[in-house]
């Protein structure tokens, strides 16, 4: 069991270890940090973090650096998160003010994370599954071909051109119209396919029921896309140029990113304390394929429960300013969705 001192000394070691990249001896944590005994001491408390697999030195008669589990408890036993300066705040708010879409402000999220941390930004989308259909409308764009717009309740919008086998006038548009709004609008998206299987299985007007058909398979495959995970990622670059602090390769960290999934499932299958932050740390990220990396999230609020959104990068990371950042941008993407829903 690690003493009090002792986690000092394991905090002392991971700041000077992550703002220097150099082992950290004794000697340098009496001279940087105001502990009150001797080196020796010091040393002595760094042979039982050593006996706890906590710290480990790379080289012989060098100083200690920090190990994954060393990390692992750092983080576990962080007194408070750091707040982020006056200006690092005002860039979350300037940047993430008056969003085109969902889309833009989601791409600006990321972009913003990665400057306030180096490091590649990760953000879920809000989860529409569990959201509801508030509105649909057929736009005419020629007698055979229609824009069909979809609106949830979560922030989710859609717009699909749609080419029809038969031509319509106004009088078939104004039904389908009436149709699909009566039977979508209030329905989640998670139930959906149903209503549009009623739909089809209505009996009318030969010309109605062919363009029925159409429409309800493409609004059909927008409503799996609304249940589909999203991730959206910046700052990909950045690995290149942190390439020496990874201990082996980076391209399945670059693999990882291109194919979506496996960070996707480990953004998902992270626990998050009472605070709504959650990190996994190196060789807990093992079963991923992605030993050499480290993440770490807040969660925000949607309509439809809770998203995340973070940090990946080395394991000798800034794990308190990752988080104060993860965390201040999580809450104002939360605000920012509230007020879109209130404001609606």
């Amino acid at each position: 069991m690690v003493s009090e001192r002792g986690l000092q000394v394991l905090r002392a070691i991971v700041q000077d270890y992550v703002a220097s990249h150099e082992p950290v001896g004794s000697k340098s944590i009496v001279e940087r940090h105001s502990f009150g005994v001797s080196a020796a001491t010091i040393r002595n408390d760094m042979a039982l973090l050593e006996d706890e697999e906590l710290i480990t030195a790379p080289h012989t008669s060098s100083g200690r650096v920090p190990t994954d589990k060393g990390y692992r408890v750092f983080v576990d036993h962080l007194a408070q998160v750091r707040p982020l300066s006056t200006a690092q705040r005002s860039a979350i708010s300037s940047f993430l003010t008056e969003p085109t879409d969902l889309d833009d402000l989601m791409i600006r999220t990321v972009r913003v994370l990665t400057q306030l941390t180096g490091q590649v930004a990760l953000a879920q989308y809000p989860s529409f599954a569990r959201a509801h259909v508030t509105h649909v409308e057929l736009v005419s764009l020629a007698p055979n071909r229609l824009l069909v717009i979809l609106v949830t309740d979560a922030g989710g919008v859609s717009q699909r051109i749609v080419p029809l086998p038969v031509e319509l006038d106004e009088t078939d548009l104004a039904a389908l119209r009436i149709r699909l709004t009566g039977t979508l609008t209030g329905s989640s998206v998670r139930d959906g396919s149903e209503c549009l299987t009623a739909l089809q299985n209505e009996v009318g007007p030969a010309r109605t029921t062919a363009a029925m058909s159409a429409l309800a398979k493409a609004i059909g495959e927008e409503l799996a896309e609304f249940r589909q995970e999203r991730l959206v990622m910046a700052g990909a670059a950045t690995l290149a140029r942190r390439e020496q602090d990874f201990r082996g390769s980076i391209h399945p960290l670059l693999e990882a990113i291109e194919e979506q999934v496996t960070l996707l499932r480990l953004m998902r299958e992270m626990v998050a304390d009472e605070h709504g932050l959650a990190a996994s740390i190196g060789a807990e990220n093992e079963a991923f394929g992605l030993p050499e990396a480290s993440i770490v999230a807040s969660d925000y609020q949607t309509h439809g429960g809770t998203a995340r959104v973070g940090v990946m990068g080395p394991t000798r990371m800034d794990y308190p300013s990752n988080f104060a950042a993860a965390r201040a941008v999580a809450r104002y993407l939360s605000r920012m969705l509230e007020d879109d829903e209130t404001g609606r």
